[in-house]
């Protein structure tokens, strides 16, 4: 069983978005597989035994299926969610991108392997070809941060005030 619950933020689910871009494989879940969905959802930490309880049915099946999900693609990772201000890096902002051919960035996302103030990036459809969600320790960092995105094209920047509606769990209904 894994360690974490799924990233909290603007965004959600890198991986598999990273992994399988535009893949549109249809899982077809019953009752028991939602279940189990949203139970590892709100706490990725719990063990087959307690998930069996939870969702009526005996820990063996409980850990088939979680593996079935985990085959399918439907659960891509666990995680501990960490809040970046708490961590000193109080400035989070997004930034819209307009990039084109070899320095593009969502061609190219290994552009930005060596960053780590880049925790996530969008591909998108329209005028901009990605967003771009940063977490820095200052307005100073944030501002060499863009200088450099700036060189992989056309970057507009807003920084987050706050999220009124956290990451939350994808349910059944």
């Amino acid at each position: 069983m894994g360690v974490g619950q799924p990233a909290s933020g603007f965004f959600s689910g890198s991986e598999s978005v990273r992994r399988a871009s535009l893949s549109f494989v249809r899982t077809d879940l019953d009752a028991v597989d939602w279940a189990l969905v949203e139970a590892l959802q709100a706490d990725a930490r719990l063990s087959y035994n307690e998930l069996a309880r939870k969702v009526g049915v005996s820990p063996p099946t409980v850990a088939q299926r979680v593996r079935r999900l985990e085959n399918a693609g439907v659960i891509t990772g666990y995680r501990a969610v960490v809040d970046p201000t708490a961590v000193g890096r109080s400035v989070i902002a997004l930034v819209r991108m307009k990039c084109y051919g070899p320095r593009c960035i969502t061609v190219h996302p290994e552009l930005l392997d060596d960053c780590p103030e880049v925790v996530e990036v969008v591909r998108l459809t329209g005028d901009i070809c990605s967003v771009v969600k940063v977490v820095t320790t200052s307005v100073s960092e944030l501002e060499r941060l863009l200088v450099r995105l700036g060189g992989h094209g056309e970057t507009s920047s807003a920084m987050v005030l706050s999220t009124p509606i956290p990451w939350r769990p994808l349910t059944a209904g």
